[in-house]
């Protein structure tokens, strides 16, 4: 897992979006829930970028707003040229998921 705490971090994932699939992770580490995403997320074959949402909220409003997608927690939200092409939440996280979700064909 890839550790994203600043905004200047969260910038250069979305600009990478345009060349990459760039997967975000919002996870809360209190959360029993988010832990069995956790699970899942630490086996996909994939780089993954974990949003603490306890500790930077501010991330997470930022990724809302620029994504159009509600947050919720744990949620997984997979960047295709800076716009939200896939997302899950909660139950809705697991690793074959995910793998399809990156799977499909995205124009790269």
């Amino acid at each position: 897992m890839n550790p994203i705490i600043t905004l200047n971090q969260l910038d250069v994932l979305f600009d990478s979006s345009n060349a990459e699939e760039v997967v975000l992770f919002l996870h809360d580490y209190e959360c029993p829930i988010s832990s069995r995403a956790y699970q899942q997320m630490s086996r996909l074959d994939a780089v993954v970028n974990l949003i603490d949402v306890a500790k930077f909220k501010d991330l997470t409003v930022t990724i809302a707003e620029r994504t159009s997608v509600v947050h919720e927690s744990p949620q997984v939200i997979i960047l295709r040229n800076g716009v939200s092409e896939w997302d899950a939440s909660h139950s809705g996280i697991t690793e074959k998921r995910v793998q399809n979700a990156l799977a499909t064909d995205s124009n790269f």
